[in-house]
Formats: structure tokens, sequence, C-alpha cells
């Protein structure tokens, strides 16, 4: 599947992909609607792939044009759940007369949509709720840490409890609740706490519509972040064990009958089901540190090579003719990226088999948050992305033209 000009190629495994999809519907209520990040993976393709496993499979797009993606990919409006923190009143206008589920990220946004709705009677078929921050702290990794006492995104629970009490008691179309604690970093245990947290509120508030003659609060979306593992002798968190969790500490939360769930699972859904090759152009051997440069760096790998203390993969060496090597090189290696700066190394000090030129470096779970953040720095051609279940393949997205590069500059 590699010709000549594929220096680099990134693979899916489908059929994988689809049962852990499948897995991930059987541990949940079943009218539970998995949104599945688009940012995680952004391919057109994937996306179709996914919608055609279940109703239950829907889309979590964090801006306008992940929004339109998946209504170009098939899905339904109510299938799509628009989270961006940063909404025009174009995106809303759009979201609200197209029925989107609306998670709103602060009190002006909520004052906005309000205006929308009142304008647009006829337009509210769509659903929307309110993104609260539970304040339960931090994870290990910062960058993907948003339910800190301090965080941009949504409305915090603490400090703005009275505000957010009086948002459910004057708008009755606001009937969900968002959240989402981080991801990669942050235990089973803090999201199960701020799941807890806004349980409580929202069995508090639903009281207090009650008595007003409001609609339940019914829809709570939990976000993603159960943590995966990115080692194979590491075991990942049990998907099943965090549901257990949460109707223990939320019982009414698993219950069809009270409300329905929505799930926002990007890395966890993905990233164990891609996987990156590359074509190795030179080895550099010094006394302490041998340096394979490969055709895949900060482009493919942004948060690698940015902050490597906290995002690792596992590698194979294949040679020439796609045999795997075995054995350990007496040096380590670098595997270095084709990008013109300093910080474009995948990967150091890892030990590996003797690599030569023409080898073949493969990356392992590279399914998710890689080519969806694909940097245009020294204007490289994008690679070829194929899927496959067994023996069969298909071309997800062909390799970039140059004439493409230079398409998009223009």
């Amino acid at each position: 599947m590699l010709r000549d000009e594929d220096t680099s190629m990134i693979f899916y495994d489908l059929d994988f992909l689809e049962k852990r999809i499948r897995y991930l519907q059987s541990c949940f209520p079943p009218n539970t609607l998995h949104g599945l990040a688009v940012k995680a993976n952004p391919l057109i393709r994937v996306m179709q792939h996914m919608s055609a496993i279940s109703p239950g499979i829907g889309v979590e797009a964090a801006s306008i044009s992940e929004v339109n993606m998946a209504l170009y990919a098939g899905y339904e409006p109510w299938r799509v759940v628009f989270d961006s923190p940063v909404k025009t009143e174009s995106d809303l206008n759009f979201s609200v007369e197209k029925g989107i589920h609306l998670n709103i990220d602060n009190l002006s946004e909520l004052s906005r949509v309000n205006g929308i709705i009142l304008s647009k009677p006829s337009a509210t078929a769509g659903t929307a709720g309110i993104r609260i921050n539970p304040q339960v702290g931090v994870g290990t990794i910062l960058e993907s840490s948003v339910a800190g006492e301090y965080s941009k995104f949504g409305v915090p629970i603490t400090t703005r409890r009275a505000e957010l009490e009086q948002a459910f008691l004057a708008y009755p179309w606001l009937t969900g609740v968002h959240l989402h604690v981080g991801s990669q970093g942050c235990p089973m245990e803090m999201l199960i706490d701020g799941i807890g947290i806004l349980y409580d509120f929202v069995l508090e508030m639903n009281t207090k519509r009650s008595a007003s003659g409001f609609p339940p609060i019914s829809i709570f979306d939990i976000g993603g972040g159960l943590p995966i593992s990115y080692h194979a002798e590491t075991p990942a968190p049990s998907m099943e064990e965090y549901v257990q969790k949460i109707g223990l500490r939320a019982p009414l939360l698993t219950d069809p009958a009270h409300f329905k769930l929505i799930t926002e699972f990007g890395r966890w859904s993905y990233t164990n089901s891609g996987w990156t090759v590359s074509r190795v152009e030179y080895v550099k051997r010094d006394p302490a540190i041998n340096t394979a440069m490969i055709h895949v760096g900060a482009d493919l790998f942004v948060r690698e090579c940015l902050n490597p203390k906290d995002w690792h993969h596992e590698y194979s060496v294949f040679d020439k003719n796609g045999s795997l090597k075995t054995g350990k090189d007496d040096h380590p290696y670098n595997l270095a990226g084709p990008l013109c700066f300093a910080g474009d190394i995948v990967a150091k000090n890892v030990s590996l088999p003797v690599i030569e030129e023409g080898d073949f470096l493969v990356i392992h779970d590279t399914g998710g948050y890689t080519f969806s953040m694909w940097s245009r720095y020294n204007s490289r051609q994008t690679p070829r992305i194929l899927g496959y279940r067994g023996d069969n393949f298909e071309v997800l997205k062909e390799r970039e033209t140059v004439e493409e590069v230079m398409g998009f500059w223009e």
C-alpha cells in the first residue's frame, strides 16, 4: 500500500474502531447520545463510518465548520452537539434554526440564545444546556485539564451559583447541563466528582423548576476524558467501571426515564485504532545517540514535540521488505522530524532495534489528536490515509498534491 511517493502514511483499523464504539454503547443506557469529538478525528469518511453504526452515534463539534462537516457527513441536527466557547450570533442563529443541541458556554451567550429563541418561536426544535465548571481541580497534564478553580470554559459553580440558579428558573427551554473535567491525565475519581457536583445541583434545580411549572433538566452531558493507554503493559481505566461508578454517585443518571446522557469521547474512541508509518530517510550515528530522520514530526505530533514529558508512544521498526526487526541497538535513538526547528523531535532516547536507511518506523496509537492538529509549517504535503477491514483497504484521504498545498496559501 506504500507507493514511492508515500514517505509516510496513516492507517485506521475500522473493525477495531467499530467494535470499540459498540462496546462504548453497551456500557451506557440505550438512549445515550455518544457525540464523538470531531476535533479528535475530523476525517469525513471516518465520520460517515461512525454514523452508520447506529442512530445513537453523534458528533461533538467545537466550531461552526465542524457542525457543517457533521451535517455534510449525514448526521441529523439532533445528533450534533455544538460546544465552542466562542460562538458568534451567526453561529447561534444557524444552530437554533437547524435544531442542533447547544452547549452554552457562558451567561452572555445564554442571553443571546434566549433572544434568538424569542425571535424565532418556530425554530426551537433543538435543545440546549449550559456548561458548568464543577471546579474539582486539575490533573497531571495542565494543558488538558479544564475544571480547576479557573477555567476559560463554562460557568464556575461556586462563584456563579446564584446566576446559574436564576438562569434555570428564568428559561424553561434550558433543559440541559454540560461538564468536561479534562482528558488524559485526569483520573476517573475526578471525573466522578465533577459529575456528582452537577448531579446534586440538577436535582435541586429540578425541584424548584417543578414548583415553577417548568420542565425538568433532563439532558446531562458528561463530556469525555476517560484516559486511554499508549503503552501495552499499562491497562487503561475500564469504561464499565466508570459507568458503574457514575450510577453509584448519581443513580438517576443511568435511568433513561429520568435523563438522557450525552458523552463526548474523542481520544478514547479513536486513538488506539490508528497508527502511522514513516520511511526512515537517514540515520545519524554519534558516540552517545543515534538520530533517525523521519517524515513526520511536529506537523503531525504537535503535543508530543512541544510537551514530551506528558505524551509518549510505542514504536516498532520494520525493514524495507516489511519484516519486523527485533533486538536493541547499543545506543538509543532520537526520532527527529523533517521540520526546520530544533524542537521537532517526536521522541528522545528511545531503545529500538538497529535502524537503517529505508526502514519503516511505526508509531502506535495515532488515531486521535494527530492529523487533526496538522501544522502547515514548512508547507509539507499531508500524508495518504487508509482504512482497512481485514485485507480490504480503502482510501480515507488521498495524499495532498503540491498544487493543493500552494492553493492553501494562495
